[in-house]
């Protein structure tokens, strides 16, 4: 039996978000950009079977208003607070099946998210569960069943940090959820697999990709 889900994904001020990545591509404004890795990211998640609702947790105005677009719910960002602390706001009162999910995801294919998703339910009871990156050593999904805290541990090293905490990695092939965006290189990488269309829009010549789903 399919469970619906709760996707929980912050979004930093577009202004501090994704630093790595600026004045990486020639022309392209860093805020369009990161603006768009999230609208891409979004939208894949709107279009993943199994989930029913998503909460965006941000205290920028566009970002806000593009999750809202996207039918996303948004709760205001605790102001400096971190990534993690987003997280624990987002699924404060979500009851049922909840994953965090990185908001740099432009390539993400919504069939390889629900395979995720699917995967996360199996295992042993009371079991959180997280994908990571590309590299291996950061992750881009966590998930946890109902009546278990999702205990983020986000940032430098995470994978490893939430297997210690406890959580058991999914193993599955997934490349475009594992393709997380931090610097020009990953961004090359995730056209290879194929932009989302806000960002293959906004990169157009700058790499050669499709988007299909």
């Amino acid at each position: 039996m399919t469970q619906p889900w709760t996707v929980v994904v912050p979004v930093k001020r577009l202004a501090a978000a994704k630093t790595r990545l600026r004045g990486g591509l020639s022309g392209v404004p860093h805020q369009d950009l990161a603006l768009a890795l999230a609208a891409d990211t979004l939208a894949a998640v709107r279009a993943c079977p199994g989930v029913a609702e998503i909460v965006v947790v941000t205290d920028d105005a566009q970002v806000a208003g593009t999750a809202r677009s996207s039918g996303a719910r948004v709760l205001p960002d605790v102001a400096d607070a971190g990534l993690n602390a987003a997280f624990r706001h987002g699924v404060a009162d979500v009851a049922g099946w909840v994953a965090g999910l990185t908001a740099d995801l432009p390539a993400l294919r919504p069939a390889e998210l629900a395979a995720a998703l699917h995967a996360a339910l199996t295992g042993p009871p009371g079991t959180r569960r997280f994908v990571a990156d590309t590299p291996g050593t950061g992750t881009v999904l966590l998930a946890a069943p109902p009546g278990v805290p999702l205990d983020p541990r986000f940032g430098a090293g995470s994978a490893a940090a939430h297997a210690a905490s406890g959580a058991r990695p999914l193993t599955g092939d997934w490349p475009s959820l594992r393709r997380d965006v931090d610097t020009a290189d990953d961004l090359a990488a995730a056209a290879r697999l194929g932009l989302g269309p806000r960002t293959a829009a906004l990169t157009a010549g700058c790499f050669t990709e499709s988007f299909s789903t």
